[in-house]
């Protein structure tokens, strides 16, 4: 397994998602190992759900059309199963607590550990109810990541303090998607973080451009990618994989620019 930490030892971290089976897991085999070819430093594979509440349009409709090809929790482990031992990133799973619980706590985090992904990202579990994942995750060397928001305040502090492989850093108000201009102070929002961990801190919703990219590098240790590349996937489908690799090259040198 490779540590997520690994993903920002040589500098700022480029962190990609995708959700698996979209258009189904065929396809989603061979743009893992591209994204990684491309130079992402981590992968977030997305396990569809019928619910998924943190994201915008984009990727509800990438769950739907992944739940609609027959994806299920244990293709999606057996597909990452293959793939994850030739590639040079970090893997994560992003998904939501109702897909962990009806699999099994253990059995989930376990298996994680068994396949090589080496954090898990769930965005409906607030920090105060972590103990819900974080105990179980710590058993098996899993990173469970925390959220900060521009909304957190004086709660980033407390949050950053016990933050695990790296801490998410969610740039804009409401769910995720492709915003023309990102206002918030992400900046300010670091620094808090970065007076109580060492915990790299990547930026994530709404990042698209390389100029985007290159921005949010500046202030933080990575930039997460998500809606922009199942963007790509939901145009081009079984076709997609040498344009999510262009695009994910070039939002990984505009990224580096950064350092």
């Amino acid at each position: 397994m490779i540590k997520t930490l690994n993903a920002f030892k040589n500098g700022k971290a480029f962190i990609a998602f995708l959700t698996a089976g979209d258009p189904d897991l065929e396809t989603t085999s061979k743009l893992i190992p591209a994204i990684d070819g491309a130079g992402a430093d981590l992968i977030e594979v997305g396990i569809p759900f019928s619910d998924p509440v943190a994201e915008g349009v984009v990727i509800q409709d990438a769950d739907m059309r992944a739940l609609a090809s027959g994806t299920t929790t244990d293709k999606v482990f057996d597909m990452v199963a293959e793939v994850s031992p030739k590639l040079n990133c970090a893997l994560a799973f992003m998904t939501y607590i109702n897909v962990i619980y009806v699999y099994g706590v253990e059995k989930f985090i376990k298996r994680c550990a068994e396949i090589g992904v080496g954090a898990v990202i769930v965005p409906d579990v607030p920090f105060e109810e972590q103990n819900e994942l974080a105990p179980v995750c710590e058993k098996y060397g899993v990173d469970f990541v925390s959220f900060i928001a521009p909304t957190s305040k004086e709660r980033i502090q407390t949050i950053a303090k016990g933050a695990k492989g790296f801490l998410y850093c969610v740039s804009s108000l409401g769910v995720t998607g492709v915003r023309s201009e990102i206002k918030t102070n992400v900046g300010e929002m670091i620094d808090l973080a970065r007076e109580v961990t060492d915990t790299p801190c990547a930026v994530g919703f709404g990042i698209a451009t390389p100029e985007q990219a290159e921005k949010m590098a500046k202030v933080s240790d990575g930039v997460i990618v998500g809606s922009a590349i199942v963007k790509i996937i939901a145009k081009y489908g079984k076709e997609s994989v040498s344009y999510v690799f262009d695009y994910v090259k070039s939002m990984k040198d505009a990224v580096r620019k950064a350092d």
